[in-house]
């Protein structure tokens, strides 16, 4: 009994001291093998205990082999435990890279997002300037619209214009009175007959009476040159029917002397107007057209 007591503190004295085979003391499977190489004494010393027991030694190797493979396997976890200590260092190192790149990633959100910021206030400008463009296009286009009208009335109006000017009559003329020189004085009045016909347009003038008819009713100017070449009285008379309109005229001694003229009138159509010289008056004419009567149609009425 006592040599089971004994195996049985051993073992447990081997389980609580832990591996020291490594550091240079003797380890279970040393401590065991010599309590075996002892053992035989003390089986020597009780015989008869030695009969009435089981085979101690043998429970006591086989608890040596369990104590061996626990050994090892308390190394096999201590190794394992090591590289999990490694692994979880590797881990942390991994987490601290990964929390550095979050913190990164999260600069870089802040930054896209004042970015997103900033973009979005100009996208609510150009937005804005592109509101305004809108509306200053549409005013643009109202305007467009308003000139192509007004253009639109203006050209028809022109139009108008056109047609009512190509409708209106156009008179105008003007004529010299002759190559020959000298016209008077005479004892009498006499309509002066001016020949040379360089405008006529409308045939408002007739060359063979001298008389101007007015072809419309309306306001008409008309203006005459007389030169008179001789001492005494040099003029002209202007009528409008048979009534008096201006009477000009110049006393000449010696020289020559010019006289110029021009009135407005209304006129109704049929009207007429001609140039008398009056008695004892002359005027001087010739190939240089000083002595020259003309008119034309300012406007109808």
């Amino acid at each position: 009994m006592r040599v089971v007591v004994g195996l049985l503190l051993l073992l447990l004295g081997l389980c609580g001291s832990g591996a020291q085979g490594e550091g240079g003391g003797l380890g279970e499977a040393g401590e065991i093998s010599q309590f075996l190489e002892k053992a035989p004494r003390d089986a020597a010393e009780e015989p008869t205990t030695k009969q009435t027991t089981p085979d101690i030694w043998a429970e006591v190797r086989a608890l040596r082999d369990m104590v061996v493979e626990l050994k090892v396997e308390l190394r096999n976890m201590e190794a394992r435990v090591k590289d999990s200590e490694s692994h979880v260092d590797e881990l942390k190192a991994e987490l601290m890279v990964t929390k550095v790149q979050v913190e990164l990633l999260q600069r870089e959100n802040s930054v896209q997002a004042t970015e997103l910021t900033s973009f979005g206030t100009r996208l609510t400008a150009s937005e804005s300037k592109t509101s305004d463009l809108e509306k200053e296009t549409a005013e643009l286009q109202t305007r467009l619209n308003n000139s192509e009208s007004e253009l639109l009335v203006s050209k028809s109006r022109i139009d108008q214009l056109e047609r009512e000017n190509a409708e209106r009559p156009k008179v105008a003329f003007y004529v010299a009175l002759t190559d020959t020189g000298h016209v008077g004085p005479y004892n009498t009045d006499i309509t002066l007959k001016y020949s040379k016909v360089f405008t006529n347009i409308g045939d408002a003038y007739n060359p063979s009476t001298g008389f101007f008819t007015a072809p419309v009713k309306g306001v008409y100017y008309l203006q005459f040159t007389v030169y008179g070449g001789r001492n005494g009285a040099s003029g002209v008379k202007l009528y409008k029917n048979n009534q008096g309109i201006m009477y000009n005229y110049n006393v000449i001694n010696g020289g020559g002397s010019f006289l110029t003229h021009s009135v407005v009138l209304e006129l109704i159509a049929g009207d007429t107007v001609h140039l008398v010289l009056p008695l004892s008056h002359s005027v001087y004419d010739n190939t240089d057209n000083q002595n020259s009567f003309s008119g034309s149609l300012l406007f109808t009425l």
